[in-house]
Parts: structure tokens; sequence; C-alpha cells
């Protein structure tokens, strides 16, 4: 996938949450994500939910065995996980990490079958049942890392790497250069997208741990 194309392949198939007759529930979706934004800014990087080109780039990009499972972490109101699911992803097969109680119990709401754990991302080792620990093939983070200072910048990391040895992490952002200072972190970098019809304008980057 071209590292600045924009979102210009084949449609994918609608999602639910960009269907016709949906108005009420993005309204909704928005008013919640603004009020918790409001609430604690540091949790949740954009006032807006993740458009949905930017959700179906984000899918695009990941990478899981039949055994493994998609674990998102800061989910806000669900729409990465809906285009996780409308991109095949199984909802058995995705974990919802979200530390806000209200928005875990909105994800549960809005995410039938899909495991929702309120817990701490930085936490992921006492957060994720150990069976799957080491089962993870793809994490998704939506945290405003880049607002965080180094020793928690290193702590989520290593937090990810606690339970998805070796495997790293997509970070959304709205940055045009990394958010991390990923040499420090002992990690390699890579844009792997750009979706400028995103409001702000996002990319999609990849970290992996440095052998």
């Amino acid at each position: 996938m071209s590292d600045i194309a924009a979102d210009g392949q084949r449609p994918a198939p609608v999602s639910r949450s960009t269907q016709p007759g949906r108005s009420h529930g993005q309204v909704k979706n928005t008013a919640l994500f603004l009020r918790r934004w409001l609430a604690n800014p540091l949790q949740m990087g954009s006032v807006i939910p993740s458009s949905p080109a930017l959700c179906r780039r984000i899918a695009a990009l990941v990478e899981r065995a039949e055994d493994e499972v998609v674990v998102e972490l800061g989910a806000g109101t669900g729409v990465i996980s809906r285009a996780l699911l409308d991109s095949g992803v199984p909802p058995d097969r995705l974990v919802v990490v979200e530390i806000v109680p209200d928005m875990a119990d909105h994800l549960r709401g809005v995410l039938p079958g899909v495991k929702v754990i309120q817990g701490d991302a930085f936490e992921l080792a006492r957060a994720l049942p150990e069976s799957l620990h080491g089962k993870v093939g793809a994490a998704i983070c939506g945290i405003p890392l880049v607002m965080l200072p180094l020793e928690q910048q290193r702590r989520f990391v290593d937090a990810v790497e606690a339970v998805a040895p070796g495997k790293g992490f997509l970070l959304y952002t709205y940055c045009i250069t990394s958010p991390l200072p990923y040499r420090k972190l002992g990690l390699s970098a890579k844009r792997e997208a750009w979706t400028p019809l995103n409001l702000p304008p996002a990319s999609v980057w990849r970290y992996q741990p440095i052998r």
C-alpha cells in the first residue's frame, strides 16, 4: 500500500456506521466522543470520531493468523471496531480495551459478540486474560501517545510487547511526522497510510521492536 496514497482503491463494502439512516447514531457518537474529550483530552486524540476513510485504511493494514485476536486500545465510540468487523475480523477475534467506564458500556452495547474490557492499555498483561498472551496478531492504538512523556511512551511499548512479543502496533495520528521518538524506544517505524479525507488528515504508523 502506497505511503501517501489517498483512499482511492476499490471502495470497501459500506459499513454499518456509514449506511443511510445512521445520521442520528453518528450525531450521538460524536456527542459522546466530545463529552469524553472535554472530560480528559489526554485520553482522546481528537474531538470527533475517525472518518470512514481512516477506519477502512486501518482495517486493511491488520495482519493476524486465524487463531490470533486483534486488540484495539482506546476504541472511543467504536467506529474503527466496526470497520474491523466489516473487513472480516470475527467478533470473537476482536478485543477492545477502553479505560473510561461509560465508553466501555457504550461499546458493549454497539459491538455484540466483541470482548470489551474496561481496563488500562498501559497494563495490558493485567487487563487481557492470560489465554490471550502471545495470541495477539495486531494491536491498534488510538491513544494520543505523542502527548505523553518518554517514560509513559516506553511503558506503553512494554505493555504491548508483554502480550504480543515482536508484533509491535499500529498507531493512527494527526502528526505529519512520526509521533513517537521510535529510535529511543527501540522501534522501527513506517508510515503505512495517509488519509487526507479525514478531518484533520491522519496517518497510520506501524511500529515494531528492533531485535
